[in-house]
């Protein structure tokens, strides 16, 4: 059939891949470009062979994103690389210049970076900022001819002595965080005729032994026995069978329990209200960005010294038209005992992952998050750039969007309006899985709020911001893969939430 399938896709190897990563105080051989950081209105270092009026006479001032590439004659190409003002240098801004810089050499993959001093952030924030944007900015997927689109083979650091240690750390967590981005787009740019249920499921249990996770993959018999009504009815109209993959990270005397929830439909045709052929249709591959996220964000707890226990639970299945798929009309029944009338086979994400709320809240947890692209209309609403999140507890919410800024995934809180609730009542089942033509983001999320049991929980709607149309600092075309490093900082970061701080029905919180 002349399918392109990469059955010897090893996702250990692809781990262990990620382009080294040095931090030394001098500059290494076999370096072919190095950055130049230059901060507005400071001269440019000797090095560099330019003076201001030089600089000045090229278009660059040291702004936020410039880049000017200084060809050597027998050294590495130079490129300065603009700050700003020194007050303003944050991580965001660093990250984005070492993938304006890894841009600007395209052609070069051994590259270097000069940690400068002076700065609003420390040499750790730095290393770990620069190592993200330069690896994510080079990171690339592509089936065609071999090599022909070059990634990138090291980076190196240099720093003062005095900082040395500092940034050999961050440039070490950088790297590990960049490599569970990388896993996070690989796992959502892969063909579904590639990456299937029952493949993701055997991908996990190879990370899992090498990420030190506990991995238990369920197949469709046990689903049956655990009730799992909405996963197996989106299943029914494909030959793929469904998996639900649960992921466990347990370190010693955890500080707090997490748990979290991905989507993971591999391919969405939209089942028997099928999608329209259009652009949109094709990037349906991607509509497991959740359960990607959540995936390659749980291989980088142990790395990253974690504290948070986290138990994770992957919804995988294909959402097909066939003479056995659900149809409208049809009425479910879910793990914990509600019947949802389906009114729109499309509306498939909220019916996976509402079994695995369940499951979640029946151990014990201080939250539990989940994360999908689950509505065109959080899309409409925030655009490509910022994600949606809503809940019922201000506290998780809050944790949720502190990650997303903290690692340039921001977040933007909609309103939990519950009098909204109503447009999913049902004349023939406790609920339906569709509200009306308006809000459909918000609906959406109260459906999920139904499989919660009153835990703490928000929901990340990342709809919008799973799937770039160009390429922009570290982000690239195609799947983005996005919230897997959200997931990890707040996981790093977590803390048990107030139980008092549940949102009163129908409040709209500023």
């Amino acid at each position: 059939m002349g399918l392109v399938k990469i059955a010897d896709f090893d996702p250990v190897q692809s781990l262990q891949s990620t382009a080294e990563v040095t931090v030394g105080v001098e500059l290494p051989e076999g370096v072919d470009a190095i950055a130049v950081p230059i901060r507005a209105g400071s001269p440019a270092p000797d090095s560099l062979g330019l003076d201001a009026d030089a600089l000045a006479a090229a278009g660059f001032a040291g702004k936020r994103g410039q880049t000017l590439v200084v060809p050597g004659s027998g050294g590495p190409v130079q490129v300065a690389v603009g700050l700003g003002s020194p007050e303003t240098v944050d991580a965001t801004l660093v990250r984005d210049a070492a993938a304006s810089f890894a841009r600007a050499v395209p052609q070069h993959t051994a590259l270097a970076m000069n940690i400068p001093a002076g700065l609003a952030i420390g040499a750790d924030e730095f290393a770990q900022a620069a190592v993200e944007g330069a690896l994510l900015a080079r990171w690339t997927f592509y089936l065609g001819v071999a090599q022909q689109r070059g990634g990138l083979v090291s980076l190196a650091l240099v720093a003062s002595d005095a900082d040395l240690d500092r940034a050999g750390e961050g440039a070490r967590r950088g790297r590990v965080l960049a490599r569970a981005a990388a896993l996070a787009r690989d796992l959502a740019n892969s063909p579904a005729a590639t990456l299937t249920a029952t493949r993701i499921g055997e991908i996990a249990e190879q990370l899992g032994a090498e990420t030190g996770l506990q991995v238990e993959v369920f197949d469709k018999d046990q689903l049956v026995q655990m009730q799992c009504g909405g996963l197996l009815g989106v299943n029914s109209g494909s030959v793929e069978p469904p998996r639900m993959i649960r992921l466990r990270y347990e370190p010693d005397e955890p500080t707090g329990r997490l748990a979290l929830v991905g989507k993971g439909i591999m391919y969405d045709a939209g089942g028997i209200s099928l999608k329209p052929s259009d652009e949109s249709h094709s990037q349906m591959k991607n509509d497991m960005t959740g359960a990607g996220a959540v995936l390659a964000a749980m291989t980088a707890l142990r790395d990253l010294g974690c504290r948070t226990a986290v138990v994770g639970y992957l919804m995988c299945t294909d959402n097909m038209p066939s003479g056995s798929a659900l149809r409208l009309g049809d009425v479910l029944k879910m793990r914990n005992g509600k019947t949802v009338e389906v009114l729109n086979t499309d509306a498939e994400g909220r019916l996976v992952m509402a079994d695995a709320l369940v499951l979640a809240t029946e151990e014990p947890i201080d939250a539990v998050v989940n994360i999908a692209t689950l509505t065109g209309q959080c899309l409409r609403t925030l655009g490509t750039e910022v994600a949606g999140v809503m809940g019922n507890n201000p506290g998780v919410v809050a944790q949720a969007v502190a990650a997303g800024a903290t690692v340039d995934e921001p977040l933007w809180e909609l309103p939990l309006l519950r009098s909204y609730r109503t447009q999913l009542a049902s004349t023939v089942a406790d609920m339906t899985n569709m509200g009306g033509p308006n809000a459909g983001s918000i609906t959406a999320a109260l459906f999920l709020e139904e499989f919660v049991d009153g835990h703490p929980w928000a929901h990340l709607d990342i709809a919008g911001t799973a799937q770039a149309a160009a390429d922009r600092t570290w982000r690239n075309k195609g799947a983005t893969g996005t919230g897997a490093r959200t997931l990890i900082e707040l996981a790093l970061r977590f803390s048990k939430p107030a139980a008092d701080t549940a949102t009163p029905d129908g409040a709209i919180r500023s």
